[in-house]
């Protein structure tokens, strides 16, 4: 097999996105319109006439070096992982040289191991466990195989230790779908989230999917300032959902005696669905806001067909005196699963201005820390 790689129209990139079961939003065309810091381009991998990968490449500039850019794939590309990677990667990597780009970044969506909710909770609970990586998982065999590949291939990873990057997460939760009933999710979760949600139910907190993106977000707002992250402007979800649609992404409003006491919104492309981003208030906690949007969504992203439903990162620390952990025990409570993927990966194209960038980069995360 022969393969080419060269642009291709937005409408062809949606529509072998859209007869992928499996693929990652952040790989649909449409994200080139939420990113619009970034110059983006739809490339395409044929063997012949036939399209056969593609993938969104965002491009970042270096500073002071507009010139050159930053080629990232976020959760990508869209490509057969299975296959001879050098066959994939190597015309990808010429066109991209040719095109300015400086090194190449990419997310194989390829998972490395598998950790059952029984397993994270165990590990939570035992002192002498801090990571998820100290727990026995279930590996999968691809994932090495991609890691050695890449590894033999030149390519540099880029996960920290948190799971967390520049880019996006290592680690994730998920709750498998197929093949499964509402009563079966219920069933798979633990204690406390079924009598939460029972709480939910007999407080009388409603769920609806509704459009009403300010109100969610001084919602967000309020809980970035409790939970101490940097909010995103309101116009950056406005651009998601314009750019998105309402076939791919839903806003999900609980209200409380006409109270908005959560939210959260959902994206869903083919098979899959992501729990993209909440907000709770502070006050009227106990009547469960949180876990009532969450199973809101789940049922509906089961509805729908999905085989996966994700409630998208978290860290690999387990220890219990880590902030970190309440979130994760919010997810395992779900029943689903810990994964980890391959991480992200990057390319030097030209080695000079990529150690330039990566000075660059360092010296900013260690002023941001400071």
């Amino acid at each position: 097999m022969t393969l080419t790689v060269g642009p291709i129209s937005a409408d062809d990139h949606l529509a072998f996105v859209q007869d992928q079961r499996i693929v990652s939003f952040l790989q649909s065309p449409e994200w080139a319109r939420v990113k619009t810091e970034w110059r983006s381009e739809s490339l395409g991998w044929r063997d012949g006439r036939q399209l056969v990968g593609a993938g969104l490449v965002l491009h970042r500039p270096v500073p002071r070096l507009e010139r050159y850019t930053l080629a990232y794939l976020p959760e990508g590309p869209v490509i057969d992982w299975t296959g001879d990677l050098d066959a994939w990667l190597g015309p990808l990597a010429t066109y991209l040289r040719a095109n300015g780009a400086f090194a190449i970044r990419l997310g194989p969506p390829v998972r490395t191991h598998v950790w059952t909710a029984a397993q994270v909770k165990e590990g939570v609970a035992d002192p002498a466990v801090e990571r998820l990586t100290d727990l026995p998982s279930q590996a999968d065999p691809l994932g090495a195989l991609v890691t050695s590949r890449l590894r033999d291939g030149g390519w540099l990873p880029q996960s920290p230790e948190d799971g967390f990057g520049a880019g996006h997460p290592q680690f994730n939760f998920e709750l498998p779908l197929a093949g499964k009933t509402e009563d079966d999710l219920l069933r798979g979760m633990n204690q406390l989230w079924r009598r939460n949600l029972k709480k939910a139910a007999k407080a009388g907190v409603e769920v609806a999917v509704g459009n009403d993106l300010k109100a969610f977000h001084e919602l967000y707002v309020e809980t970035a300032a409790r939970d101490q992250f940097t909010p995103r402007p309101l116009r950056y979800f406005e651009t998601m959902f314009a750019a998105l649609g309402p076939g791919r992404i839903r806003l999900y409003l609980a209200h409380h005696d006409g109270a908005l006491v959560s939210a959260a919104i959902m994206v869903r492309v083919g098979a899959q669905a992501w729990y993209s981003y909440g907000a709770s208030s502070t006050a009227k906690r106990e009547v469960r806001g949180s876990n009532a949007c969450q199973w809101a969504m789940i049922r509906d992203a089961l509805a729908a067909g999905c085989d996966v439903y994700s409630l998208r990162g978290i860290t690999p620390t387990l220890d219990a005196a880590d902030s970190h952990v309440g979130l994760i025990q919010f997810k395992v409570g779900t029943g689903g699963q810990a994964v980890r993927y391959v991480g992200e990966w990057d390319l030097p194209l030209r080695p000079l201005v990529y150690r330039a960038f990566d000075l660059y980069m360092r010296q900013r995360e260690y002023r941001r820390k400071r």
